[in-house]
């Protein structure tokens, strides 16, 4: 495989494992995308997963700066050699894609391309994408195609298993809205039958309270101290529903444990490494066991989705009586200072309200261009 910065098996072993690696949709069409074209050594590279309107549901591009992308404009639609691939079951290499009878010409903005070679990634008979290359890094003797046969081949490959890897992340989206979906409707019967009787009748007792207080001011008391009583049941099983919201993983397995296994799987579902390490923590009341879980959550959470972090590691070590939570991360930062007078950003204040009302305090320290270091402190029991 000549022309290629990382060539064998290796290569295609490190593609294949980005690719597998990848739990959200998007994640998996940008490491296709930059994994065929690093492994083929080609200038461009895309991806397109057609809608039902002739358009694209998304179009991921490498080789393409964010500024010439924004210039080249709206996404593409379904049409020329684009459509041909969607329809198509069998790779095209072209030696020159605008000599080619489907070509319809591009925006002025887009990058002059030549040597094209192309084929659908598809689930049994269903097209799920078109994935695209274009001006092979190598010596082009005139009228002939950068891309050779072994490319193609190699391409099959890549297809196959990006087809495997865009089903899995698919299952794993609708999986994930189906038990937030299911989540939200048990706790809205919860709420449902637990406390809106209670609201009902609290405020049939409140009417009848105001209608005695003129005639029948002892009553009214009566009826007044009916109201209190019932407001604080519904309190009471208000907080008892939410109580159940409390991650069954702590009760069962603690923090520690709940932490490591879900470092382990957002290491493995983004392409940042995320690390964890716990030295000598014991165990926490279940409040504050709760409020560490849900900061770090939230951290986490800003590292890898707002951050563009390469590295984010997680250390949980023991201070005191209590314990100390660390999530420092690699990403672009920010000034603090901004965040605090823009009001509630990124979480912070949430952050703060957790760690306050467990008798806890957070620091956070950030610089633009330096990345994030979130701190909690917690008292033990």
């Amino acid at each position: 495989m000549s022309h290629r910065p990382r060539s064998g098996l290796a290569a295609v072993s490190s593609a294949l494992l980005a690719m597998s690696r990848q739990m959200e949709v998007r994640d998996v069409l940008k490491t296709i995308v930059v994994s065929a074209r690093e492994l083929l050594d080609a200038e461009y590279a895309a991806l397109g997963v057609p809608d039902d309107h002739g358009g694209f549901a998304q179009f991921v591009v490498d080789g393409v700066s964010d500024e010439q992308w924004k210039a080249i404009g709206p996404l593409p639609r379904q049409h020329g050699i684009l459509a041909a691939m969607l329809h198509r079951a069998e790779p095209e290499r072209l030696a020159d894609v605008r000599k080619d009878p489907r070509f319809e010409g591009w925006p002025d903005a887009h990058p002059e391309m030549s040597d094209f070679l192309g084929l659908p990634v598809r689930d049994g008979d269903e097209t799920l994408a078109a994935l695209f290359l274009a001006n092979k890094r190598c010596p082009k003797p005139e009228g002939s195609c950068g891309f050779t046969a072994e490319d193609e081949e190699l391409l099959g490959i890549l297809a196959q298993h990006a087809a495997i890897a865009l089903t899995n992340a698919r299952l794993y989206e609708r999986s994930r809205e189906f038990t937030i979906a299911e989540e939200r409707s048990r706790l809205a019967h919860e709420l449902h039958d637990a406390v809106s009787q209670k609201l009902f009748s609290l405020r049939l007792t409140a009417q009848a309270a105001a209608a005695l207080v003129d005639r029948d001011p002892a009553r009214a008391k009566g009826e007044l101290q009916q109201v209190a009583a019932l407001a604080a049941e519904a309190a009471d099983e208000l907080r008892a529903a939410v109580v159940e919201l409390r991650p069954a993983a702590l009760d069962e397995d603690g923090l520690v444990h709940t932490l490591r296994t879900q470092i382990q799987v957002l290491d493995r579902a983004h392409t940042a490494r995320v690390v964890f390490d716990s030295p000598g923590v014991r165990a926490l009341p279940a409040a504050q066991e709760e409020a560490v879980l849900r900061v770090a959550q939230e951290a986490l959470h800003n590292a890898l989705r707002h951050a563009d972090a390469g590295l984010v590691a997680v250390t949980l070590a023991r201070h005191g009586q209590g314990a100390r939570l660390t999530v420092t991360d690699d990403g672009r930062g920010f000034d603090p200072g901004t965040v605090r007078s823009a009001g509630r950003h990124l979480g912070l204040v949430s952050m703060r309200d957790r760690a306050a009302g467990v008798g806890g305090a957070l620091t956070v320290t950030s610089a633009p261009g330096e990345g994030t270091t979130i701190e909690m402190e917690v008292p033990g029991g």
